[in-house]
């Protein structure tokens, strides 16, 4: 499980806090959601994760230690994140590439490679990028680049999952796709913790929604309960209508457009 707890993150030379006090969870088993208008905070809490940006009050915990006094290596082989930007050094086989993820198991090098092989088979089987084995990552589209970086994060084996806007470059099937991917990792005990604007993939998707507006918590409870039209039309400043999804019930958010002059 994944903890913030009271969460206070500030970027350098900044009069007020990213991130004031927020305090969630995200359990083992379960699709915990961040969503929230550009500039809530969302990023900002998987970079204090990642300890790119220190905590100036709080605790982060991953099963109960604190997540920051984890050693990296150990820390990696538990968590795998797929940030939202990502660029490598130089190009690789994609192949190769997601081998990357059995780093924090050994080293790219270590003589366990029937294990690492197979790892990295499964993963880029589940991310359905297979056929982009032996192409290079400077070849391939926004889109194929995506599901390879998720296809590296699961070849890491980790019992916690992370990714900041997944769906990015993705088509719709894809999106679908990787939705429905995060579900079966969920259902299968990892905890799943995902940054999105997708709403109503999220509505769909997750137990739990954790709604931030200008740094702290605006909603949080299932997506019922955070998907309600008042709510959502303070957070993001527009006029909406929350309906009901036909094929699976849950909320659904349509935005509607403003009228200009007479």
């Amino acid at each position: 499980m994944i903890r913030f707890d009271d969460a206070v993150l500030r970027y350098r030379g900044a009069a007020a806090p990213a991130v004031a006090g927020v305090s969630f969870e995200a359990p083992a088993g379960r699709v915990t959601a961040i969503a929230g208008p550009n500039g809530s905070g969302k990023s900002t809490l998987v970079r204090a994760l990642l300890r790119r940006l220190p905590l100036e009050r709080g605790r982060i915990a991953l099963d109960g230690r604190d997540a920051l006094a984890i050693p990296q290596r150990e820390f990696a082989a538990r968590v795998a994140v797929v940030t939202q930007r990502e660029e490598p050094a130089f190009p690789l086989a994609a192949r190769e590439y997601v081998a990357l993820g059995r780093y924090p198991h050994g080293g790219r090098w270590r003589t366990d490679r029937a294990a690492d092989d197979r790892a990295v088979s499964a993963a880029m089987e589940r991310a359905a990028v297979t056929d982009l084995a032996g192409r290079r990552t400077d070849e391939l589209s926004g889109g194929e680049w995506q599901r390879l970086r998720i296809a590296r994060a699961l070849a890491q084996e980790g019992g916690a999952l992370v990714l900041d806007e997944p769906t990015t470059f993705l088509d719709v099937a894809h999106e679908m796709a990787l939705f429905e991917l995060m579900d079966g990792l969920a259902r299968g005990g990892m905890a799943v913790l995902v940054v999105s604007h997708q709403l109503n993939l999220v509505a769909r998707f997750a137990d739990t929604v954790v709604l931030l507006h200008r740094g702290v918590v605006a909603a949080a409870g299932a997506p019922a309960e955070v998907m309600q039209g008042p709510i959502l039309e303070r957070v993001y400043d527009w006029p909406l209508v929350v309906t009901r999804d036909p094929a699976v019930g849950a909320p659904s958010l349509v935005p509607l457009r403003v009228r200009r002059g007479a």
